[in-house]
């Protein structure tokens, strides 16, 4: 479809008059293209003079008419967004006051209903902004197409990219609905936990939400969370950047530890908030447990100032300095530390200083993100945060003194940051942390979330060892199954090497299809997207893990009517249809659960083999039929009994025989076509019944 007719579907009514004018600039962009194979205005000389009068020609050229009317759109939109803004602005203020004063639960019921009207409209707007945004990247792919001797793209963009309505961050609008929520809802506020050594114990599910979809996933929790801002000194919004120091060593023995979920493995990270230099730091320890065991995931930490990170390493800094610093720090509180935590917390001291000396664990990846939090201040029963903007680096540059040799813990930042030595992931990360007490199930709005579609599951996701895959593909033995996914594709090539100048596309092994050269702007010794390969990628995608759009089916639709209705992109999820009781019944089929599973799943080693058992299971059934069909053929053909008495008999019994030959046969083509397939549906750990609900009926139905 072309984006026009998109533009005209998908704008609200009543905001019309305010989209940028994607027909009328293609116009321009058309006269434009006239006017350059006319000649018309083309020539101009590099020279003046100030005693001889130039051809003064009043007629603006149809390029500088394009610019003029492409810059009005620009501001046309800036001004009809912050005008959008200023009215959410003093309709959440006048809430917020009415939120204060009511007591009623028919006026909160109200209130609730008015606050999610603001919530949609909220995502009415951001829609606004993202059409129109859109927009101006396609009318400027068109004129750089339609007039290759003038390009503009790369330019236009950077200035547009400066626009207060694009980066803009309007997040304090759904910090402030947020709060209006919380009070609505009577929300109370748990124990600070300000113990120097800490321990959590929980499950934790991860999800890819798409960019496009972060603010309707953040308006449906803030619902039913607050927006848990720790130190409001250090939030942007309703977020906070996050920077964490993972340790590794040259064998990158961590990493294939998390990666293959040894039971017992660990993860140990550095970890600090804010955009401040680091000042006190968390040296925090994630411990994997089997849960198919009954256990759960173990992260454990404590505090270490920032100044003692390099001597902890290096073994300078003893567990004795550190109890005395955690004394002094609890007095200068007020406090007092008792003998239980003194013993908690040397023996996590000596447990991580223990695995960093015998590992000779170093800095070795960083994961920086801005991350929203939501949950009951200081009560993690549930725990929903959201990490945008999520980068991978590398701690030790590859042209410059490494942490270690430079007396530093985490990367210096003043050294700049090569292409290959960061890579950017392409969706948002979501995490659920449940830490309920035993018999206590989800709430229903969390199932509620993960059956939208917005959010794709992705089973045992880690920053860490997506970060270390891909920039440090020549060190890792082991890749996780995420990397052939097509969305992350993109990003991972931009992170890959640069092909070595020496050599020849004949001498590589991979087929490439021969484009013609586009003009670079850059400099000739960096490769464009196209030209890079990264070790770890095929020559194609080969993982499908995020759905298409259409599949999405968004949050059910409420009663309450709402002014933004039109404007939000949830939509009405539709229940599943579902099978006839008599196909359940038989196995044939399986109750509609709404969205299928595109998570590959973790397969036993016993799954392959007794793929082989039933497939030999089938063969032994039909080499039984065909032996019996067999047998009776011979019988009746070599029986000397009086043909007069046989009579029927005999024919029934080679009818018989005749019947169950192909039907071995078929049997054994059967068996073939399903073990071919479990097997690769195995190898692809694709999420399908693998059990047979066909086969074993259709057998005792021939047989019968």
């Amino acid at each position: 479809m072309k984006y026009g007719k998109y533009l005209e579907q998908k704008r609200k009514p009543e905001w019309k008059d305010h989209y940028v004018d994607y027909k009328g600039l293609k116009d321009l962009i058309k006269a434009c293209a006239s006017e350059a194979e006319t000649g018309e205005h083309s020539f101009s000389p590099r020279t003046t003079s100030l005693t001889v009068q130039r051809y003064n020609n009043r007629k603006d050229s149809a390029e500088e008419v394009f610019f003029t009317r492409l810059e009005q759109e620009v501001v046309k939109v800036s001004s009809f967004t912050n005008h959008l803004v200023g009215e959410l602005r003093s309709a959440l203020k006048t809430l917020a006051t009415k939120a204060e004063r009511e007591s009623s639960e028919e006026g909160k019921r109200l209130l609730l209903q008015e606050a999610k009207r603001i919530g949609d409209d909220f995502l009415a707007l951001e829609k606004y902004v993202n059409l129109n945004y859109m927009g101006f990247h396609k009318i400027l792919k068109k004129h750089d197409k339609c007039l290759p001797h003038a390009p503009c793209r790369q330019f236009y963009i950077a200035h547009l990219h400066q626009q207060p309505w694009v980066q803009g961050n309007y997040s304090d609008l759904l910090v402030s609905l947020s709060q209006v929520y919380s009070k609505l809802r009577g929300d109370t506020t748990g124990t600070k936990n300000e113990d120097a050594a800490q321990g959590f114990t929980r499950s934790t599910t991860k999800y890819w939400v798409r960019n496009e979809d972060v603010s309707t996933v953040k308006h449906h929790v803030l619902q039913h969370l607050p927006v848990f801002q720790f130190d409001k000194d250090n939030f942007a919004g309703d977020a906070q950047l996050i920077n964490s120091v993972y340790l590794d060593n040259s064998s990158c023995e961590l990493y294939h530890g998390r990666l293959d979920k040894k039971p017992g493995a660990i993860a140990l990270r550095v970890r600090w908030y804010g955009n401040a230099p680091p000042g006190t730091v968390f040296m925090e320890r994630k411990t994997h447990k089997e849960s198919w065991k009954g256990e759960e995931s173990v992260k454990e930490r404590f505090l270490v100032k920032e100044d003692k990170v390099v001597a902890f390493i290096d073994g300078e800094y003893t567990v004795e300095q550190a109890l005395v610093d955690m004394e002094a720090s609890a007095a200068r509180k007020g406090k007092t530390v008792s003998e239980e935590e003194k013993s908690k917390f040397a023996e996590m001291f000596m447990e991580v200083f223990n695995a960093v000396d015998s590992k000779q664990l170093r800095p070795f990846v960083r994961t920086q993100y801005m991350r929203t939090a939501f949950q009951i201040p200081f009560d993690a029963t549930v725990r929903v945060s959201l990490d945008t903007n999520l980068c991978m680096i590398k701690e030790n540059p590859e042209d410059g003194p490494t942490c270690a040799a430079s007396g530093r813990w985490y990367r210096d930042p003043s050294l700049p940051i090569h292409r290959t030595e960061i890579t950017r992931f392409p969706h948002a990360v979501l995490e659920v942390k449940l830490s309920l007490p035993e018999g206590q199930t989800a709430p229903p709005w969390v199932q509620e979330l993960l059956d939208s579609g917005y959010l794709t599951e992705v089973h045992k996701f880690s920053k860490f060892i997506h970060g270390t895959a891909t920039l440090f593909p020549d060190m890792v033995r082991a890749v996780p199954y995420w990397v052939d996914d097509e969305s992350v594709r993109a990003s991972m090539l931009a992170s890959a090497p640069t092909p070595p100048d020496n050599v020849s596309e004949a001498s590589t092994s991979k087929p490439r299809v021969h484009k013609p050269q586009k003009q670079r702007n850059g400099p000739p010794t960096v490769a464009s997207v196209d030209d890079l390969a990264h070790p770890l990628l095929g020559y194609t995608p080969t993982l499908k893990l995020m759905p298409d759009r259409d599949e999405v089916q968004g949050f059910p639709a409420v009663s309450a009517p709402s002014a933004a209705g039109s404007g939000s992109r949830s939509r009405a999820a539709q229940p599943p249809k579902q099978p006839h009781w008599l196909l359940q019944a038989l196995g044939l089929a399986v109750p509609a659960r709404g969205m299928s599973r595109t998570t590959p799943m973790r397969i036993e080693p016993k799954t392959f083999f007794a793929n082989e058992r039933t497939f030999l299971a089938w063969l032994h059934m039909a080499v039984t039929l065909g032996s019996i069909a067999a047998a009776l053929l011979g019988f009746s053909a070599g029986s000397d009994a009086d043909p007069a008495a046989e009579g029927l008999s005999r024919h029934l019994v080679e009818i018989i025989a005749l019947i169950l030959l192909p039907l071995g046969m078929a049997m054994c083509v059967y068996a073939l076509y399903t073990f071919l397939w479990r097997a690769g549906n195995i190898a692809r750990k694709r999420a399908v019944q693998f059990d047979d609900r066909i086969g074993p009926l259709a057998l005792c139905a021939a047989v019968v």
